[in-house]
């Protein structure tokens, strides 16, 4: 049973760390603020069902992938962080009524990269060398269901702020995408220049 446990919070606590749902649930609440309760359930589906093909795919291929292509993690983390820092400005710039989110809002970029970005996928190919696929596998479904879980309830969260609450904290969590997205951007350029240097 040791090495059950030690297995089960050797990759469980690294990819809850990674995934950060909390900043996760914030940024989510501030880009779905306005939207209709049925726009708001596909939202979650397709970002929790994305996040799940991608970082099963990854579990399978990216490392292979990765290397065949000559990508690198900072190379991933500058692609991802351009792709958040994009919706954060635009969504800044517009009201909440303005946005008009497509059938893919919620696998780009909440399933990919906010869910799971450049953190979770590189957190997964070390945990998959050192633990094995069914424990890594296992972490994966347990943090994404918590992901799924927070997602649900952020109504909640909306009414107990109150709508000019959630106005504010919305443009508050748009600014944290935004400095988020310049820091995964700044971290890939300072592992591209190391690894030059």
């Amino acid at each position: 049973m040791g090495w059950l446990a030690h297995g089960v919070l050797g990759t469980f606590i690294p990819l809850f760390v990674a995934t950060d749902v909390f900043a996760a649930l914030g940024i989510f609440i501030s880009l779905t603020e306005g939207l209709d309760r049925q726009a708001v359930k596909s939202i979650i589906r397709d970002s929790v069902l994305t996040a799940f093909v991608v970082s099963v795919c990854f579990l399978a291929f990216g490392e292979a992938v990765f290397k065949a292509l000559g990508i690198t993690t900072d190379d991933f983390k500058i692609a991802g962080g351009l792709v958040l820092l994009i919706f954060a400005v635009r969504d800044l710039l517009t009201s909440g009524e303005a946005r008009k989110p497509t059938g893919k809002f919620g696998a780009v970029p909440i399933g990919v990269p906010l869910i799971v970005g450049p953190a979770v996928l590189t957190t997964l190919i070390v945990l998959l060398d050192r633990y094995g696929p069914i424990f890594t596998a296992f972490s994966l479904v347990l943090n994404l269901g918590i992901v799924w879980a927070a997602f649900v309830q952020a109504p909640v969260i909306v009414r107990y702020f109150g709508r000019g609450g959630i106005l504010v904290f919305s443009k508050i969590m748009l600014l944290m995408l935004a400095a988020i997205a310049v820091m995964m951007i700044r971290l890939g350029i300072a592992g591209i220049l190391t690894m030059r240097a």
